[in-house]
Formats: structure tokens, sequence, C-alpha cells
């Protein structure tokens, strides 16, 4: 039974985003005999909705949306911070207390962040936005990537990064070969990995690996709340579990599943270091199955606690913030003795 995608979209989205979003669901149509996805467009009023450039999709009234979908996106343009629609607001509340997956594309994010739909989610935005919303709440969880899957939240900065959010959807429910069909079918010979802004792809990170190693990993960094298991991930790559180990092995000298676990430890790490979040909610946002068992794992990678590696930061960011002041004063206290004869 194919896929039931809401995309609702605010007056002025930008029609690139959206179409990067919505034509790799169209390609999956094509190359498999029976739908996989149902697109529909959705508005506040329906009919018509224009974009950023001269043009407009046909969308329903989002009173007549109901509530039966996969997944529902949000794809806003412009200052999506302005934007202030209490009845998309409690739509999207209805949404996730149905246990619908919800997403944002390109300013979209900032909607569900200010219906209080991501908190302890990691997420993106599109750059223009980034500072702007870390001045709205120091709690949340905001990267600077193409594009953020946490659980049951799907962000990204929008321009063409949809295309690559979308293959990475594709590839874990239905292979990474699927995927690729439809990338060529797009023309887009390398889909870049989630965090592509800071570090250009997989390669960059661990040099030359085998193709099924490289989209295992990939596959990797964007389930970190919700770890595939060794069969999941071998299955998606067209691999056995037997062969896979034995590429990780020979490339990274390292088993499958623990790639996968220094993966969600690093990225625990940059949560401690950067955020406030109590350690057994960054316990369960990375994998783990209580904090105890996060705890062990992590003390054994680190060799400290987490507790220790947050203190540290702080400590560390406490000193740099109180350094300008001790400078001033120095050199207020240097200036004083070379004034007096």
């Amino acid at each position: 039974m194919a896929q039931r995608i809401g995309f609702f979209l605010l007056e002025g989205y930008a029609l690139m985003s959206t179409a990067a979003a919505m034509e790799p669901l169209r390609a999956a149509n094509l190359f498999n005999p029976d739908p996989l996805y149902e697109i529909i467009p959705i508005s506040r009023h329906g009919g018509p909705i224009n974009a950023s450039l001269p043009g407009h999709i046909d969308t329903i009234p989002l009173a007549q949306a109901g509530h039966r979908f996969d997944l529902v996106f949000v794809v806003a343009g412009g200052n999506p911070l302005r934007v202030h629609d209490a009845n998309l607001f409690t739509w999207l509340r209805q949404l996730d207390r149905a246990d619908v997956p919800l997403g944002g594309i390109s300013g979209g994010s900032a909607l569900l962040a200010r219906a209080g739909l991501m908190q302890n989610r990691r997420f993106t935005i599109h750059w223009h936005h980034l500072e702007d919303m870390r001045a709205q709440s120091a709690d949340y969880l905001l990267e600077r990537r193409l594009y953020v899957i946490d659980r049951d939240r799907y962000t990204c900065a929008g321009g063409a990064a949809p295309l690559d959010m979308m293959y990475a959807m594709i590839s874990a429910r239905h292979g990474s070969s699927f995927a690729r069909k439809i990338s060529d079918w797009f023309i887009q010979t390398e889909i870049r990995v989630s965090n592509a802004p800071q570090q250009a792809s997989v390669t960059a990170r661990y040099g030359p690996l085998p193709h099924a190693v490289q989209e295992a990993v990939e596959m990797m960094e964007s389930h970190i709340a919700d770890p595939l298991d060794l069969s999941q991930i071998a299955d998606l790559v067209a691999l056995s579990p037997r062969q896979l180990q034995r590429q990780f092995s020979n490339a990274l000298s390292q088993s499958v599943m623990q790639t996968y676990r220094v993966i969600r430890l690093e990225t625990a790490k940059d949560l401690l270091t950067n955020t406030r979040m109590p350690v057994a909610d960054i316990a369960h946002m990375t994998g783990f199955a209580s904090h105890t068992s996060f705890t062990t794992a992590y003390h054994t990678h680190f060799h400290e606690t987490p507790a220790a590696t947050r203190n540290n930061a702080f400590t560390s960011a406490s000193k740099r913030r109180a350094a300008p002041n001790n400078n001033l004063k120095n050199n207020r206290k240097n200036k004083i003795q070379t004034e007096i004869p």
C-alpha cells in the first residue's frame, strides 16, 4: 500500500525545495510496479498556492486534510518566524498525538519548533534562519547540516537538500540500490550525506571505502536514535551480513556494529558538549537502552564518564567567557602602571 505523504505549503514556498522533495517520490513510483508514495499537497484554504516563482501547486484545504498520513512535511519560504497560525499548529500537534512522523523543509522546521514539536529532537533549518532560531531558545538542538533524521522528525535545509534526504528515506525503506536508480534518473551522481556542509563525504572522514560500506555508514548516520540491526543494514545495501562484516573488517578494521556504536557515541559527545540536555535523554537519543549501558559504553570508548565530558566542556566555556574580562583588567592595570612616573 502506498505511503501517504502530506506537504503543507505556505504561500511563497520555495519551488526548488518543494520539487526536490516531491520528485524523488514520483520517480520511486515510476520504478516500481505498484505506487509506493501518494503525494498530498495541503494549504490553509486549499486551491492553487503560489510558489516563490511564477507558478502554483493545487492543494486541498487544511480543514479537509484529516490525520491519515504516513508522514507530513511543512514547507516554508520567506520568514517562517513571522508565521502565527493557530489552526496549523493545532493540526500538527494532533498529527503528533496520532503518531504521524513530521518533517520540515527549508524554514518548515521553525514552524514545528514553534508548535512545540521539536523537544529533544535534533533538527536543522536553512542557514539564513539558523541564528534567529538559536536566539528563540537555547534548548533547540539545532545542527548546521543538510538534513537531520531523528526518529520521527525529518528536517532539511531546503534548496537541493531535500533530494538527499529523500534518498536517505527511500534507501532505509527500499534499499540503496533502488535509491541509486532514482539519483541516476535525476543525474545526481553523488548523493550527499547529512553532514555534508561540515564534511564533504564519508570518504573525507574514512578514506576510500567499498561502495557497500560507504552506504552502510550513511544509513547509520541517519539512524542514530533508532539503530538498525546488522541484518537490516546488510539487506539495505544488498549484501549478506557475513559479506558486509568482511568488507567492514577489511576497510575499517572493525565490525559493522562497532562502527555504528562509535558513530552514536560521537553524536552523544557532541550533545554533551553543546547542550544542557540530561544525560538520560542523550542516552535515549543515541539509541542506548538505558542510562547504565550508555555510560558504560561511553567510558569504554572515551575513557571518561559522560558527566566528566560535560563538566570539562562547560568549564572550558566559562574560562573562554572570562578570558576577555581578565585581559581587559590586566591591560588597564598595565596602563596605569606605565602612566605612574
